[in-house]
This record gives C-alpha cells, sequence and structure tokens, in this order.
C-alpha cells in the first residue's frame, strides 16, 4: 500500500510539473520568439536613405539577453536591444533611445528610434 502511494504521489507531482508551463512566455526569457517574420517594414534615416517595403522581413537573433533585428531590403540592423520582463511586451527606453518592441510567437511590431533614424515593422509568421 505504501509502494502504491509513493508511486502515485511521484506520478501526481510529475503531471504537475510537466503541465505547468506557462501560456504567457516573455520575450526576456524565450527563445520561441527567435526566427524570421514578414510583412511591413520601413526606415528613415538622416541621409536621405529612406526605406519602405510592404514584403519585407525581420529575422531576430539572441545573444545572451540582448536581441538583434535583422531587416531586409538593405534597412539597417537594429541591434543590442534588451528586452525587458512584462506581459509579452516590451517598452524600450535608454539614453537617446525611444520607443516599442511588441514580439509574440506570431508577430513582430516595432516603433523604434535611435540617432535620428526611426525603425517600423508589421510583421507575422
Amino acid at each position: 500500500m505504501k509502494t502504491s502511494i509513493k508511486i502515485l504521489s511521484l506520478l501526481l507531482i510529475s503531471f504537475i510539473t510537466f503541465s505547468s508551463c506557462s501560456k504567457d512566455d516573455d520575450p526576456a526569457d524565450n527563445d520561441l520568439f527567435l526566427g524570421k517574420y514578414e510583412g511591413s517594414v520601413s526606415f528613415n534615416g538622416p541621409d536621405d536613405d529612406d526605406v519602405s517595403e510592404s514584403n519585407g522581413s525581420v529575422t531576430v537573433t539572441k545573444v545572451g539577453n540582448n536581441y538583434t533585428f535583422n531587416f531586409s531590403d538593405g534597412i539597417p540592423t537594429l541591434g543590442d536591444i534588451t528586452m525587458e520582463k512584462g506581459d509579452n511586451s516590451t517598452l524600450v527606453f535608454n539614453d537617446g533611445e525611444l520607443g516599442t518592441i511588441r514580439i509574440t510567437a506570431s508577430s513582430l511590431n516595432i516603433a523604434y528610434a535611435r540617432d535620428n533614424r526611426v525603425w517600423t515593422a508589421e510583421c507575422s509568421r
């Protein structure tokens, strides 16, 4: 009887452990958000190198806690973005930088300004 109770307890603990994954994943602690997103991308810079593409893409990579957003169509890379924990979105406010980045497993929205340059993206996968 004691053996049966121990086995059932162990099975119950295993079941709870494996089934308690969060549905609200956060980019700060999950690699689920890495990969290629496709959609509308644009860039405005101080040197008239503006780009707007409705069929562009953004590839998201991560090194440590820093994310890099590699845009298509000759748009400069947006790198060294530290994602903060939040409700599946990130607000980014650093010295000289202003904007928002919202990233989920299926969508990516960027409105970000740095050094008089502005990146935007509305993409999905």
